[in-house]
């Protein structure tokens, strides 16, 4: 199992990047007209030779960059491209308000697989947790976006309580799976940044946690990394309904 956890953390993010951009040329060079629906997931997937979790999160960057939009039993539709807008209005509240729903089921099993993963970690799924780890400060300091390395590492922990329904549920919600930080603009890096090495100190908590076999400091650490969390979506909603907390 460690083998796949590997394998999943060094090609995922890439696989995710490739159907996304190619999805996204399609769509920007009119194959997909606005109003147009694309083929559905199972389709996507056999298409491109993936899994139905790498389509998801290509839909996903999809959706954040105003391309398409996905309807509940019916399907995902092309919007129409538009101007470059403020990151805030790209983003859906009601998209927002459900992943926090998510989240907060997925609290109480994170924080009970990550005091498994402490009792039952083998040395190689140990390995796979560091590897992921310092995958997400690689992104950090190329500046690049974590979500898909933080996905890696938390699946990283799943897979080591070595119960497959802990790792089962985190593919089923991937998309919803990783919080949003608060809406940072690109001229904002030092912010964007400080609170990417945020998420890097909770998850190092984590981690020393795990591989000291340590299940009470492990279940700790995770819980307050997604409480964190939970908090950071809560202050997200409140950006984009405008609310200034601190006024």
């Amino acid at each position: 199992m460690s083998s796949q956890v590997k394998s999943k953390a060094k090609g995922a993010g890439s696989l995710v990047a490739q159907v996304r951009e190619r999805l996204r040329s399609e769509i920007l060079g009119g194959q997909y007209a606005p109003g147009d629906r694309l083929p559905s997931e199972i389709e996507l997937t056999e298409t491109h030779g993936v899994s139905r979790t790498v389509i998801r999160e290509a839909v996903t960057g999809l959706r954040y960059d105003g391309l398409v939009e996905v309807r509940q039993g019916a399907g995902i539709f092309v919007l129409k491209p538009k101007a470059a807008e403020p990151a805030s209005s790209r983003l859906d509240t009601a998209r927002i308000a459900s992943d926090l729903e998510v989240l907060e089921v997925r609290t109480p099993l994170e924080i009970e697989a990550a005091g498994l993963a402490a009792l039952r970690r083998s040395p190689a799924q140990e390995e796979a947790i560091f590897e992921c780890h310092a995958r997400v400060l690689k992104c950090i300091e190329a500046n690049e976006s974590i979500r898909e390395a933080d996905l890696a590492l938390h699946m990283a922990i799943a897979a080591a309580t070595n119960n497959p329904l802990f790792a089962q549920f985190l593919e089923t919600h991937s998309a919803s799976a990783i919080p949003q930080s608060k809406i940072v603009s690109d001229s904002q890096t030092a912010e964007q940044t400080a609170y990417r090495r945020l998420i890097h100190r909770e998850h190092q908590a984590v981690v020393v946690a795990i591989s000291d076999g340590d299940e009470k400091a492990a279940k700790t650490a995770m819980q307050e990394h997604l409480r964190g969390s939970q908090i950071r979506y809560r202050d997200l909603l409140r950006d984009l309904r405008g609310l200034n907390t601190d006024a």
